[in-house]
């Protein structure tokens, strides 16, 4: 256990003065069904992590992004702060790797759990705050998501790809300039197959497919934003 701390701590680039804090953030409830002795699990360190971590994301979103709006901004926080999003930054520090889980959790599958991840990784996030300042968790915040930039714009394409292909080509081109075009229908009545073509003006930007007219316009849009990333 004390090897799996000290990779968790050079992976999120904090080494712990008070170790007992890193062993309760990574500590699940489950865990106390077989060690009730431990007496405490990561839910308050959990409760903490969550306020410091919108904290954090707040006010780097309002430096980001100096002109927008309130609520734009608070949807971006959120798309930063959801379960799933938290969930895979947890896989990506290696937290899975590390819970303390019961063993009837560990046997079905709580290492993956989406809940499980995120209390972790905000649990982890308190326990950096409690361990050192509002500063140095901001650092290992920060860190750990990157450049949120991108991280933005790659969940707005997977999410709303027409949407961030408007935004890309309005600013140039105007409101009007995208034209999708149902290219082919195929299959019965009942399991319809479209084939949706995009256009900026005249220019085919790129084509897609899918069981309905929505879906097929927004596999052309995600084609259409894959191709002027290339340009």
């Amino acid at each position: 256990m004390d090897e799996n701390l000290t990779q968790l701590e050079q992976r999120i680039g904090h080494t712990f003065r008070d170790r007992t804090l890193l062993e309760r953030a990574i500590t699940h409830a489950s865990f106390l069904q077989d060690h009730p002795e431990v007496g405490e699990s990561n839910q308050r360190l959990e409760f903490l992590g969550d306020a410091v971590l919108q904290l954090i994301l707040t006010e780097a979103l309002f430096n980001l992004f100096p002109t927008e709006r309130e609520g734009m901004l608070s949807k971006r926080r959120a798309a930063l702060a959801n379960g799933t999003f938290l969930a895979q930054l947890a896989t990506e520090a290696g937290i899975d790797r590390s819970l303390r889980l019961a063993t009837s959790e560990e046997s079905t599958g709580g290492r993956t759990r989406a809940s499980a991840l995120e209390d972790g990784i905000e649990a982890l996030i308190g326990a950096v705050y409690l361990d050192s300042d509002l500063p140095t968790v901001r650092t290992v915040v920060l860190a750990l998501y990157g450049d949120i930039g991108a991280r933005l714009a790659l969940g707005e394409e997977v999410e709303n790809p027409k949407g961030r292909l408007q935004e890309l080509i309005q600013p140039i081109y105007g409101n009007n300039a995208l034209r999708y075009e149902v290219t082919d229908i195929a299959g019965e009545d009942h399991a319809r197959d479209y084939e949706v073509r995009v256009y900026l003006l005249e220019r085919p930007l790129g084509s897609g497919r899918g069981p309905s007219k929505k879906l097929a316009e927004e596999a052309a849009a995600r084609e259409a934003l894959a191709e002027l990333q290339k340009d």
